[in-house]
């Protein structure tokens, strides 16, 4: 096995025994960056040399302290490294070097991770697929034909095709469970307010969350106990006390009890999806798991209050670019008030202008009550249906998206058909409960399905345990993409 296959956990063990360095690690990773990233462009920055980490040198003489030390890992471009450039997949942002670093990736270096880049996104994390990048589309692993989803699908595909160990993404409406579910990985959103958002270039302020994509499920464990936790910086981080959870992974299923929505089993599921799923369930009865029909009623009101909230905050957290203190501004207007305009008009791509208009709209004069207000009305409906729900249940399964990955291009002209692509995935963030996919079986096209996974709030340990225990039962996880094969002797 190539050293870049290895997971988390695997290669932290070989460097610990001495058979092989964070350095050799590193070079392995960067190696196959060069051999596949032409095709995948999972990569927005490829940092060369590795960022220089002292503890990651430490971690080369066997004195590791962390599981994470020396291990490579990929940041997604809308969290802030310092000295590195972070673009948020935008023309806006396209030089742009941040003086400091999040919160999360402070807390990375200082276990020792090494960050090998930054990785593509759709524009301030506007979009599902990956293709509303300004610089360019990031390719499925599997099928370079075929979306990574998004707006993590950087992110993701970089995990699938190897290019390194582990990664983080951002997920406001899914945006990392679904990428993770179109690669073949697993992607983690925790509860809001577990993980800080300190320098996480804002999209949706209340929905956004920052959160793991790795081979499995310990090592999604791993990543999440070491970037959750209070942070001062960041006013909505909580202050409960993180369970060492990669601990505890293993569980007997016998006391657990499966929520399946009858709702999230209706029209617009692929049938390929709902068999992988089943399937799966008919995993976890066979450990022992209860299953039980519930209902969640507000559903159908999920991406029209999504659509709404999230719109409405960007257009305001989007305000701030307007040429004036950082980021682009335009060569060509002749005052100030041609500044503003010519200045979003050019940095700013489709989507995101799609976006920021609608949320303007939800947020003008005598429609606020009308459309953001309602919306804010829905929201609390959903809450309230997971709320009755989790009262009955420990955790709820159901399809991460509808389809399969679909072909580059296919809904680039279709906004509704691409914002659907996410109607699995919205409820958790507008409930800000946490929730997982895991790989849970393959269409007759190779393609990955997952499996999604939610929880009550702040119980990440329940929704990682039901998670391991099936792929425990299972071997979907260890299949790997036909672009992590290439240059494999």
């Amino acid at each position: 096995m190539s050293l870049n296959h290895l997971t988390i956990h695997e290669a932290s063990d070989g460097i610990s025994k001495g058979t092989f360095s964070s350095a050799e690690l590193t070079q392995a990773v960067h190696q196959h960056i060069a051999r596949v990233d032409a095709t995948v462009h999972a990569y927005q920055t490829v940092l060369p040399n590795a960022r220089p980490n002292t503890y990651a040198l430490r971690a080369n003489a066997g004195n590791a302290t962390s599981v994470l030390q020396g291990i490579p890992v990929a940041i997604k471009d809308n969290i802030c490294t310092e000295n590195v450039v972070t673009t948020c997949g935008s023309r806006m942002l396209e030089n742009f070097v941040p003086p400091y670093s999040a919160t999360v990736m402070t807390r990375l270096e200082d276990h020792g991770a090494v960050l090998v880049g930054k990785t593509n996104m759709d524009e301030f994390a506007m979009g599902s697929s990956t293709e509303h990048s300004a610089f360019e589309p990031t390719r499925n692993p599997w099928d370079p034909q075929r979306i990574p989803g998004g707006s993590s699908g950087g992110s993701a595909a970089a995990v699938a095709a190897h290019e390194c160990i582990a990664s983080l993404g951002s997920d406001t409406g899914g945006s990392i469970r679904q990428p993770a579910a179109c690669c073949g990985v697993v992607g983690l959103k925790p509860t809001y307010g577990r993980v800080s958002r300190y320098g996480l270039v804002a999209y949706a302020s209340s929905l956004d969350q920052i959160g793991p994509l790795t081979k499995d499920v310990t090592d999604a464990a791993i990543m999440f106990e070491v970037i959750a936790g209070y942070d001062s910086h960041d006013s909505t981080s909580v202050t409960m006390p993180v369970p060492e959870i990669s601990r505890s992974l293993h569980r007997d299923m016998t006391d657990i009890r499966i929520g399946i929505p009858d709702e999230y089993f209706g029209d617009g599921l692929d049938a390929e999806v709902e068999a992988g799923v089943r399937a799966a369930l008919e995993v976890l009865s066979a450990r022992g798991a209860k299953t039980k029909v519930v209902s969640l009623p507000a559903t159908p009101y999920g991406i029209a209050t999504y659509y709404l909230i999230a719109t409405a905050e960007a257009s305001s957290n989007l305000a701030r670019y307007d040429g004036v203190k950082y980021g682009y501004r335009s060569a060509e207007a002749q005052d100030l008030m041609e500044m503003y305009r010519q200045t979003r008009r050019e940095g700013f791509g489709a989507e995101a202008k799609r976006r920021i208009m609608l949320g303007t709209y939800a947020l003008s004069a005598g429609y606020y009550d009308e459309y953001y207000g309602k919306a804010q009305q829905a929201r609390t409906m959903i809450r309230a249906d997971f709320e009755a729900a989790f009262q009955e249940v420990d955790v709820i399964i159901t399809p991460t998206t509808p389809t399969p990955a679909f072909r580059l291009g296919e809904k680039l002209n279709d906004p509704l058909q691409m914002y659907l692509s996410d109607i699995y995935t919205i409820s958790a963030n507008l409930a800000g409960f946490p929730a997982i996919s895991v790989p849970c079986g393959f269409s007759h096209d190779g393609l990955p399905i997952g499996m999604q996974v939610m929880g009550r709030w702040f119980d990440e340990l329940t929704i990682l345990q039901v998670a391991f225990a099936f792929e425990q039962e299972t071997n979907w996880h260890l299949r790997r993409a036909p672009l992590s094969e290439v240059g494999d002797a």
